[in-house]
């Protein structure tokens, strides 16, 4: 009898810690392992040329977006700016131009700059042209893509209007695709859960 409720107990334990450790698999997938590096180790150029430290958006979320002027989904600018002025206290949009996909943003910053605001009033921070994939991957992006350095996510941008989700706490928590409109139901969610779960 003692066996059989020692087999019990052991058995218990053993299915328990099974258990516990896919738990702690799901929650990795999820929420990603520590970084090796944090996005605010980061520096990155602004369109008027200024050195930016990602530091300064320390506790804020961010929402980076590598855009192009040429692109079938270059009218998201107008959701960008719209999701700026109407939920720019919830996540702050940082615009990376790129002419990575199809030679889509091959303008100069000043070009960028002027496009941006002649066709789109564009008020959210824009970013110099940087490689966002390659042998010159901008720093930036190689942790947004490197799972070692941001804790989980490998997904490159697949194309132009590829969106990067980042916690307050300068977390990768979602990466989507160009076809995920910047006012979507799914990226405005995901989005007003990081407010959420900072009140918690």
């Amino acid at each position: 009898m003692w066996k059989f409720l020692l087999f019990t107990a052991v058995l218990g334990l053993v299915l328990f810690g099974v258990a516990f450790a896919r738990v702690q698999q799901r929650s990795v997938t999820k929420h990603g392992v520590q970084p090796k590096q944090t996005l605010y180790d980061l520096t990155a150029e602004t369109i008027g040329g200024k050195a930016l430290s990602l530091e300064t958006f320390r506790g804020k979320p961010l929402l980076i977006v590598n855009v192009a002027s040429k692109c079938g989904y270059t009218p998201q600018y107008a959701d960008l700016q719209k999701l700026h002025e109407q939920y720019g206290e919830l996540v702050t949009i940082l615009g990376f131009p790129a002419n990575d996909f199809g030679r889509q943003e091959p303008g100069s910053d000043e070009e960028i700059a002027e496009f941006c605001q002649v066709n789109y009033g564009v008020t959210f921070q824009m970013m110099s042209k940087v490689h966002v994939k390659g042998k010159e991957i901008h720093p930036v992006y190689h942790w947004l893509t490197d799972p070692e350095l941001n804790g989980w996510n490998q997904a490159e941008p697949s194309w132009n209007f590829c969106k990067y989700l980042i916690d307050a706490d300068g977390r990768l928590v979602g990466f989507y695709k160009s076809g995920v409109k910047p006012l979507s139901d799914e990226l405005l969610s995901a989005i007003k859960s990081l407010d959420s779960n900072e009140d918690e």
